[in-house]
């Protein structure tokens, strides 16, 4: 009945899944900001002193400078960044918490729902009932918890989320499992004339929500995995049907960047994990401009988390391409947001 092809691998994403330096003040505008910076001449003041900060630096001042060789116009700074595991904290999958969310709204609005599967396993949090192949269900599950609904209200349920939700295990919100870092970075490179976006595996609409209070990035400039539109004339509404248009990961990502933006990105940053990224990264280094790629590695078990994917393919083909590596435990200061 539902495009079953597209709407297994979101949910098994979402259920199963384990991603200027000589100025003392640094203003950026409220648009595409998160706050005013005071850095007194460090843009990076929670990155270490480093080969990482100073080759982001580097990289900066010589494709900003007029009349050098390396300089990129302002209107071909295009930066992307991957969220889950990129900007904040992927364990747990923020999706996944909104899912288990809409799920107990659900519930509450019909108690009946409690005792049936899906929902049930969902309540229980019993992910083998998803491990184990319950497809139909599956596929019902997610035409119901985000589909079927106006965009205004699915946003309304979005905000309604963020405004309680709680990291468990941690007992604090979900702002801040943000990356104090990066942070820095989406300021210190909007300071300098990028276009920052979000390219992100998750539904575009739950970021939208969120991307500017978080980043200080408008929801124009989200790019996540969506679902097919229809409009109603009747009720002049766009509702969002329970099929999806595009899964935004690996492949997917450089087709959404050129859907979305429309042109290759000259500075791309994403994650290891499950190698959702590479592709982004490849396709940033195709760019015409000089380019800087990096990844996320997730090695700092006491501040953050250590894992890694078994075959070692993000961090194998960053050494490949000479990606840079961002080592949590080594060039991180500080981890996470206040």
């Amino acid at each position: 009945m539902y495009k079953k092809i597209y709407v297994l691998p979101l949910f098994l994403f979402l259920l199963i899944s384990c991603k200027n330096k000589s100025e003392d003040t640094t203003i950026i505008s409220p648009k595409d900001s998160t706050a005013l910076v005071t850095n007194n001449g460090d843009p990076l003041p929670s990155w270490n002193d480093g080969a990482l900060k100073k080759d982001i630096i580097a990289y900066v001042e010589k494709v900003t400078k007029e009349g050098s060789p390396d300089f990129i116009p302002v209107q071909n700074r295009i930066a992307t960044f991957d969220n889950d595991g990129t900007l904040w904290a992927e364990k747990p999958l923020v999706q996944e918490l909104f899912a288990f969310y809409r799920v107990k709204k659900m519930v509450e609005a019909n108690p009946a729902l409690a005792q049936k599967q899906p929902f049930k396993a969902v309540l229980e949090k019993d992910k083998s009932y998803f491990e184990k192949g319950g497809d139909k269900a599956l596929i019902e599950l997610v035409a119901a918890t985000h589909t079927g609904m106006s965009e205004d209200e699915f946003e309304a349920s979005v905000l309604d989320f963020f405004k309680d939700a709680k990291v468990p295990g941690k007992n604090v919100a979900v702002k801040q499992i943000r990356y104090q870092p990066q942070l820095e970075l989406l300021n210190y490179l909007r300071a300098n004339g990028f276009k920052t976006f979000i390219v992100t595996g998750g539904t575009i609409e739950v970021v939208r929500g969120i991307s500017e209070e978080f980043y200080g990035i408008p929801k124009e400039q989200v790019v996540g995995t969506s679902f097919k539109y229809k409009y109603d004339p009747e009720k002049n509404v766009v509702k969002r049907e329970p099929a999806l248009d595009l899964f935004n990961d690996k492949e997917g990502k450089p087709v959404s960047i050129q859907l979305h933006i429309g042109q290759r990105p000259v500075f791309a940053c994403g994650n290891e994990g499950g190698a959702g990224d590479l592709a982004m990264l490849k396709y940033s280094q195709g760019n015409k401009y000089p380019s800087f790629q990096m990844i996320v590695n997730h090695n700092d078990s006491i501040r953050e988390y250590n894992y890694e994917e078994i075959d070692n393919l993000s961090l194998n083909t960053a050494a490949k391409n000479k990606y840079h590596v961002i080592s949590i435990k080594d060039d991180w200061k500080k981890v996470f947001a206040d």
